[in-house]
């Protein structure tokens, strides 16, 4: 096998070796976001927790973000917002007053007719369903009365009580038993096993080794075929400039 043959056979299997490296790394970082996706969906199906417990009257909130938990108010029926959708589907976002006077935004449901929706019913009630801090921004076109995410900020504009923060989106019997279908939920993105995204970086700095010094073998073969015929060329000129005898 010659010097270009040999070299072509290092780096493609040095590429080879590199691919299915990525590859692997890629496998490992999957795993990593399945394993944190599914910390996050445990987190959101465990048993509810009393709101009031983490959400404090100075303003401090402990772990209690991304989890089901339950608050006893009532709905305030002329603060609610339209919460839509690209598709067209509206959230009914409607105040909650606690006891304390403070304002829990509750996204009571879903509906593709807002103004045929239900109202929200009258008394004093406990609720419960997942609560977030809010949503990112969105780009959807809104009129008065309408939100394109649900946003702390954005409520508090429109609101002049002191708000949560955070907004609870009801379980889905809870929103049946109003009328409306379930209100879609965003769930955050969660943080997988750091010892799987450190997997998944190790492959990847193999792949870049594996292909890095299949280049530099393939490098080294070159030189020293360009030496040998250096050398060769050297000796000819050599015994061609030998006086003959």
């Amino acid at each position: 096998m010659n010097a270009r043959m040999k070299q072509l056979a290092i780096v493609g299997l040095g590429t080879v070796l590199a691919l299915i490296m990525i590859f692997l790394g890629l496998w490992q970082m999957q795993v990593f976001v399945d394993k944190g996706n599914r910390t996050v969906q445990d987190r959101a199906e465990q048993p509810p927790v009393a709101l009031l417990d983490y959400v404090h009257a100075d303003g401090t909130v402990g772990d209690i973000y991304g989890k089901r938990a339950s608050v006893t108010g009532r709905y305030l029926p002329d603060r609610q917002l339209r919460i839509v959708a690209d598709d067209g589907d509206v959230r009914l976002l409607t105040a909650f007053q606690l006891a304390d006077g403070r304002i829990l935004p509750i996204v009571r449901g879903q509906t593709t007719d807002p103004a045929s929706a239900p109202p929200a019913p009258a008394g004093e009630r406990t609720v419960t369903g997942l609560f977030l801090p809010g949503e990112g921004d969105s780009s959807t076109p809104v009129g008065p009365g309408e939100l394109a995410s649900v946003r702390t900020p954005l409520i508090a504009q429109q609101w002049p009580e002191r708000i949560l923060p955070g907004f609870l989106t009801l379980d889905a019997d809870a929103a049946r038993a109003q009328g409306l279908a379930h209100g879609e939920v965003s769930l955050p993105q969660g943080d997988g096993s750091f010892q799987n995204g450190g997997y998944a970086l190790q492959w990847w700095v193999f792949a870049a080794f594996a292909l890095g010094m299949s280049i530099k073998f393939a490098h080294d073969i070159g030189a020293r075929e360009r030496r040998r015929l250096e050398d060769e060329a050297t000796t000819q000129l050599d015994d061609f400039a030998q006086p003959s005898a």
